[in-house]
């Protein structure tokens, strides 16, 4: 245990002093306060929407908009932090944590010292969960604070529950990307291949997924001009259910449901529409206990897949023979 916490506190010291970690933190900080308060900013349609009960659940959680508005020419924080922030800093802080250290000959002497193997590895990923942890409270609780100051409207304990559970989500969404990281580190030998890799697939799941569900939805289930209802619900429905296989579709959706809890996904409007056939929906919220259980499949997913990346990782690094140079 001793050693796991030194390896733990000198990686998250390094990753709070380096260039690396403070250029991502001031860059991921203005951008995500400028998606909030910049020109024609979110906090500008909160302003104009605040008096307005028109919309699912926007008297109850005026707070919460905060994080989901977007504005006329920015993106919302709750898509920027799925689909750039914390990728970026999950890839940023894991592409390099085992083959740098190979290449250089830095693992070989640390490992001459009195540290068990497994410790070096556990203390890297745990301490780039915890920076992304730290990282992402310490941003929320900057945005909070400033927009209390601007909008006037403090949030109630349930919305302080659902910024909690959203710092949960993000935290685990991150050890996906640092998981899928440190998997490219393990088998790569170069650093720049690693990340190109991990970067490769971030831009799979980021801009191709949605043209592949969209084909495999159209191959399995196609649709023209002609189509009945029950058709189009179809495509639809197996267009979101290949979506899913995106990390950032996931994300998304549980974050909808924490955040939003208002506004529906794709996959309960779907659910809505073929139950209503055609009688209008019914504005309504979630309460949080079923917000729990509505997400409560991601959570799970969010949790079996870095701990399978952690897993296969940890396998190739004590199994693999390190050599000094």
């Amino acid at each position: 245990m001793r050693g796991l916490l030194t390896v733990f506190n000198k990686e998250l010291a390094d990753y709070f002093i380096s260039w690396r970690g403070i250029i991502l933190f001031g860059v991921v900080l203005l951008t995500a306060v400028f998606a909030i308060y910049g020109p024609a900013g979110a906090l500008q349609n909160i302003r104009a929407d605040l008096t307005s009960t028109s919309q699912f659940g926007a008297a109850q959680f005026v707070f919460l908009r905060l994080f989901t508005t977007s504005g006329q020419s920015s993106l919302s924080f709750l898509y920027f932090v799925s689909a750039f922030l914390i990728p970026i800093i999950g890839i940023a802080f894991g592409f390099d944590a085992i083959n740098s250290e190979k290449n250089s000959g830095t693992l070989s002497r640390l490992l001459s010292q009195p540290i068990y193997r497994d410790t070096v590895f556990n203390g890297k990923f745990f301490a780039g969960i915890t920076t992304i942890a730290i990282m992402l409270t310490s941003i929320i609780l900057l945005i909070s604070g400033l927009g209390l100051s601007m909008i006037g409207v403090p949030p109630s304990s349930e919305e302080v529950f659902r910024l909690f559970l959203f710092i949960v989500m993000g935290t685990l969404y991150g050890a996906f990307w640092l998981g899928l990281a440190m998997l490219f580190s393990t088998f790569l030998q170069r650093v720049a291949t690693s990340a190109l890799a991990t970067i490769a697939v971030w831009i799979f799941f980021l801009i191709f997924m949605a043209m592949i569900s969209t084909f495999i939805a159209n191959t399995m289930a196609p649709i023209n001009d002609t189509s009945t209802t029950q058709e189009i619900f179809r495509n639809i429905e197996i267009q979101i259910t290949a979506s899913r296989a995106s990390p950032i579709f996931l994300f998304q959706e549980a974050t909808t449901v924490i955040l939003a809890p208002g506004e529906r996904t794709a996959s309960e409007l779907l659910q809505l529409l073929q139950q209503s056939s055609g009688g209008g929906l019914i504005s309504s919220t979630l309460p949080l206990g079923q917000s729990i259980l509505t997400i409560w499949p991601h959570i799970v997913t969010f949790i079996a897949i870095p701990t399978m990346l952690f897993a296969i990782s940890y396998y190739k690094f004590m199994r693999e023979e390190i050599r000094s140079t």
